[in-house]
């Protein structure tokens, strides 16, 4: 007589406060009022956000998604072994999770938790997720990591393995980067950290990966001002910006800008932020490292042992560091 199936398991989710000890309105508010305004790109990421960077990734200017998956494929094994398997695997900035299901099988994971800011895509998509997966526990996490990265007991005690993929740690400049690294490496005692990193390579190629011709990003970029909106209380009026993205060479980093079109004044409660035509807000920083310049700054983290591979062009790599 056959056994019967194994039930399927839910998906667990918690909804962490931040570690931000200024508020959403104050936070928003001081980067704006600086001399150089500013927003902090986690705010790119509300519910249609996390949709357009998702159709971002799908883009034939967007090299980095498909070039991080295929080294992924060609070295999977590899990675797996320098991994280690039956970890918890713990995604931050996870978006719809199919980078990290898509090592499921090489590094069998003991527990899948999920780590990203946008609440409700987070949601939605680990349901989906776990449908796939019903065996799997899963835990999604909504939590500003930028600003903290204390896992709650929920997440398991077990060794973990952190996942930090698509080059989302170039918009940290390189010190903050340090101290990011620094939390990620304290948040698994004993574990490790497979990370995807952009590289240098021609400006030519970076400007059309930021600024692709269809306008996604740039709507990506524009629905910031809505998010904001909504949080802030602000009257940002959308067709009075476009958006700009420029290579800082000296820095190695692809900036993006929201450029007002005409002199504009924006309100909310409590403040004011002047623009005249052609001032910009920046809205996001994409640090290229080199290999040696990464492994150095993993180093400076407190990592010892550091491996890496790369596609044949050399436009990106992915790093496995305990």
């Amino acid at each position: 007589m056959p056994s019967p199936p194994a039930a399927t398991l839910q998906a667990e989710f918690l909804q962490l406060p931040s570690a931000q000890t200024l508020s959403v309105d104050d936070e928003l508010a001081q980067g704006l009022l600086q001399p150089h305004p500013s927003i902090a790109p986690k705010f790119l990421y509300d519910a249609l956000g996390s949709k357009l960077f998702e159709a971002i990734t799908e883009l034939d200017e967007y090299y980095p998604t498909r070039t991080e998956a295929a080294i992924l494929a060609r070295h999977r094994d590899a990675i797996a072994l320098a991994c280690g398997a039956g970890h918890t695997l713990v995604d931050l900035g996870s978006g719809s999770g199919a980078k990290a299901a898509s090592l499921f099988g090489a590094l069998r994971p003991g527990r899948y938790v999920a780590v990203d800011i946008s609440v409700d895509f987070l949601r939605r998509a680990l349901h989906e997720l776990q449908a796939r997966h019903p065996q799997l526990p899963m835990l999604g996490l909504g939590l500003d990591f930028s600003a903290g990265l204390e896992l709650p007991p929920q997440a398991g005690s077990g060794t973990r393995l952190m996942f930090y993929p698509g080059s989302s740690i170039g918009n940290f400049a390189p010190a903050a980067a340090v101290d990011f690294l620094r939390r990620v490496r304290a948040a698994a005692p004993g574990g490790g950290l497979l990370i995807g990193v952009d590289l240098r390579k021609p400006a030519q190629v970076l400007q059309r990966a930021y600024d692709d011709a269809l306008g996604v990003t740039a709507a990506f970029n524009l629905n910031l001002l809505r998010h904001v909106n909504r949080l802030l209380g602000s009257d940002f009026e959308l067709t009075q910006w476009r958006h700009v993205a420029v290579f800082d060479a000296a820095r190695s980093r692809v900036e993006m800008h929201l450029e007002a079109r005409c002199d504009l004044h924006v309100r909310w409660p409590g403040g004011v932020l002047m623009r005249r035509a052609g001032e910009r807000v920046h809205t996001e920083n994409a640090c290229k490292y080199s290999v040696e310049g990464f492994d150095a700054l993993l180093r400076q983290a407190g990592y010892s042992r550091t491996r890496c591979w790369t596609d044949p062009q050399g436009w990106f790599a992915v790093f496995v560091a305990h």
